[in-house]
């Protein structure tokens, strides 16, 4: 089914290029008149030797000889094999097909290769026609939070909060560009050099984002943030100590009250995790609206419409923005509005949602702390060319945002909640905001691991207490306040 016309028969519906009676034992068939190294392994073989206790495939740095051979194979695997009618497959279907065929490329070809070694280069180029190519066993690992590829030879992960450079690389740039293309054309989307920067994201829901040459001068930059199979929980924040039990249930509270939420933290620091985290209380017969560059949210609720912006077509036009979604959405009859990341003017329209019955909305920003967040909802409304005075700016903020959570990543790659702040009011011209929980940085210990602890204020009623009795959730609210003023208290 696959197969050129040949007489040679693979498998059902597969066939492979016929061994040419004119070759030598010793040596391989030429692939499309490319000239490649020797394929026939001496008994004493160069370069595919077995080593003993070999690494991880994906932490291994692979030999030349290695990736010779692949590419050879690879090349008359192509030859072999009508790639639309493998599309038809399911892909455990396909990855057996492929696996038949390759086996009698490598028989025909004379490789003496390990058993071992045959099973990788298997994987390999399965992964290289079927998937992501490289970064199949990366995308595998649930220990990763981000994949960087710089250029097809360097491949750095990001495991514990510390960057890690892998042995993983990719056979040329064109099989990165290539991958990235796959990647983003899932999406609609597409990356050359008319369209060299772009956004997308994978099946399960991970962040990529791609800038080609000629803007990348080493080969494709490709960026994946990865998020974990499991969803975390306010719970599980708990578990990694990034708050203390009473602060999730605060949290839990602010997301069940419909107080507006403003999330902020820098690159990495868990900003959409904890998103994630705080929908998880919102009740399942509330209508939810996501806008987001690409749809990374994973929220649990049954009513959710999930909206993504969409860049412009060749002519340059056609261009959907993030606040053309949020406008839009107020059209929709939605009860929370939640948007991925706010960067523009599409602030300003969130604050008016905000401020105009979407109680509950929430949205994340990049910056370091509460007083910053503010600071930079005033500048992208500024920027977005809105000619208001700065006051009425301010009063529009005090007005719209209930509560800023503040996410941070430590140096010892940790990710900390390190402020819940309530937004209380104005006194002239500046905003004022309180804090109920705030975490401070005591020290290191032996292994560079920093050492700190969670704080309550002291602060017994908080400025969304009347929200919290109004959805009787002021008794739990009290008692999670007292219990975190006494886990403050030294023991006796």
């Amino acid at each position: 089914m696959f197969g050129k016309k040949t007489e040679t028969t693979l498998s059902p519906g597969l066939s492979a290029p016929p061994k040419p009676a004119s070759v030598a034992p010793q040596h391989h068939v030429p692939v499309a008149g490319a000239a490649v190294p020797d394929l026939k392994v001496a008994a004493k073989p160069t370069g595919m030797a077995v080593e003993p206790a070999k690494p991880s495939a994906d932490q291994r740095q692979k030999s030349e000889s290695y990736y010779d051979i692949k590419s050879t194979i690879f090349n008359a695997l192509i030859d072999a094999i009508d790639l639309t009618q493998l599309g038809q497959l399911d892909r455990e279907a396909a990855r057996d097909e492929i696996r038949d065929i390759v086996n009698e490329i490598i028989s025909l070809k004379d490789v003496v290769m390990s058993i071992a070694e045959q099973e990788e280069l298997l994987e390999d180029i399965c992964n290289d026609v079927l998937g992501y190519g490289p970064l199949e066993p990366l995308l595998a690992r649930d220990d990763i939070a981000d994949i960087m590829v710089n250029g097809a030879g360097a491949v750095f992960i990001e495991v514990d909060g510390k960057m890690q450079k892998t042995g993983v690389r990719f056979r040329d740039n064109s099989q990165l560009l290539n991958i990235c293309q796959r990647i983003v054309s899932q999406v609609g989307r597409r990356v050359d050099e008319a369209s060299p920067i772009c956004d997308a994201r994978l099946p399960d829901g991970s962040r990529v984002n791609v800038i080609a040459p000629p803007l990348a001068i080493d080969g494709c930059a490709l960026t994946i943030r990865k998020f974990k199979k499991d969803r975390l929980r306010l719970a599980d924040l708990t578990k990694f100590k990034s708050i203390t039990p009473e602060g999730a249930i605060i949290l839990e509270i602010v997301g069940r009250v419909r107080c507006n939420v403003l999330i902020s933290g820098g690159t990495g620091s868990g900003k959409t995790t904890l998103l994630n985290c705080l929908t998880g209380a919102v009740d399942h017969d509330e209508r939810i609206i996501t806008c987001e560059d690409a749809a990374e949210l994973q929220l649990q609720q049954p009513h959710v419409v999930r909206l993504e912006t969409r860049p412009p077509n060749l002519e340059g036009e056609g261009a959907i923005t993030m606040r053309d979604l949020v406008k839009n959405c107020l059209r929709m009859r939605p009860e929370r509005i939640i948007v991925g990341e706010v960067r523009g003017p599409e602030a300003f329209d969130l604050l008016q949602a905000m401020n105009t019955g979407h109680d509950g909305s929430m949205g994340t920003l990049h910056a370091n702390s509460p007083r910053e967040a503010i600071s930079r909802l005033e500048s992208m409304i500024t920027m977005g060319g809105f000619s208001l005075p700065s006051k009425t700016i301010k009063e529009m903020i005090v007005g719209s945002i209930d509560v800023i959570v503040q996410a941070s990543r430590l140096r010892d790659g940790s990710r900390k909640i390190t402020h819940i702040t309530e937004v209380v009011g104005m006194e002239g011209d500046v905003i004022i905001t309180q804090d109920l929980f705030i975490y401070d940085i005591v020290g290191e210990d032996a292994n560079g691991k920093i050492i700190g602890e969670h704080r309550s204020t002291g602060i017994a009623r908080p400025h969304f207490w009347d929200r919290a009795r109004y959805y009787n959730e002021e008794r739990r609210l009290a008692d999670a306040l007292e219990k975190a003023e006494q886990r403050n208290k030294p023991m006796n």
